[in-house]
C-alpha cells in the first residue's frame, strides 16, 4: 500500500464476500418476484432472477396462494350483505345465547344492563361479533397456546361487556323490558334470523 497522494489504496477484500453479495442479490430478486406474484403485480424485469429462481418463486407463490384459499379470514359482520349477514348473525345468536348469556350474564339491573333483543342493536351486534371472532381464535390452543382464554377475557370480553352493559351503552333504555328504541315485536322466528332495514 502506498502513502503517496492520488494513488488508490489496494483493498484486500475476501472473494467470498462478493459471492455473498451476489447470493443476496439473487435472494432479493426472488423475494421481489414472490411479492409481485402475491400482490398481482408484474413479473420481475429481465435479468433480475434466473429462470430457476423464477420457477422456484412461482412454485412457492402457488403453494402460499393455495394455503390462502384454504384459510378464509372471517369477515366482520357489519361488512356483510344478505344472505351472508343472515348466516353470520344466526351463528352469532347461537353463540351469544348458548355460551355468553348462560356463562357470563346475570340478571340485568340498572348497573348491568342487558337486552334480550340485543340483536336489534347494531352496536351490540358489532361488539359481540368482535368478541366472538376473538373467542374462536383465542380458545384454540393450536393457535394461541394455553393463555388464550385469559387474553380473551382481559382484552375482549371484559371491555366489551363494560361498554355494552354500562349506563351509557346501547342497552341504557333496556332494563327489565322497558325499551327506549323501537324494537320490532318478536314473532315465532326471532327477527335476528332476517336482516332488514329498520
Amino acid at each position: 500500500m502506498s502513502d503517496e497522494p492520488g494513488e488508490v489504496p489496494e483493498l484486500n477484500v475476501p472473494v467470498g464476500m462478493f459471492e455473498d453479495i451476489e447470493d443476496l442479490k439473487a435472494q432479493l430478486a426472488q423475494l421481489t418476484n414472490l411479492v409481485k406474484t402475491l400482490t398481482g403485480g408484474e413479473g420481475a424485469e429481465p435479468g433480475e432472477a434466473s429462470g430457476d429462481d423464477e420457477a422456484a418463486a412461482g412454485g412457492e407463490a402457488d403453494e402460499e396462494a393455495a394455503e390462502e384459499d384454504e384459510w378464509q379470514y372471517p369477515p366482520f359482520i357489519l361488512l356483510l350483505d344478505p344472505p351472508e349477514y343472515d348466516d353470520e348473525l344466526r351463528a352469532l345468536v347461537e353463540w351469544v345465547e348458548g355460551v355468553l348469556v348462560p356463562g357470563y350474564l346475570a340478571e340485568p339491573s340498572a348497573d348491568a344492563r342487558w337486552c334480550h333483543l340485543w340483536f336489534e342493536h347494531s352496536v351490540a351486534i358489532a361488539r359481540l361479533h368482535a368478541v366472538w371472532l376473538a373467542w374462536q381464535e383465542l380458545t384454540d390452543p393450536a393457535s394461541c397456546g394455553y393463555t388464550g382464554p385469559s387474553v380473551w377475557h382481559r382484552d375482549h370480553l371484559d371491555p366489551a361487556l363494560r361498554e355494552l352493559r354500562g349506563s351509557s351503552g346501547p342497552f341504557s333504555g333496556c332494563v327489565k323490558g322497558e325499551h327506549q328504541i323501537e324494537h320490532r315485536l318478536p314473532s315465532v322466528v326471532p327477527s335476528a334470523w332476517s336482516h332488514g332495514t329498520d
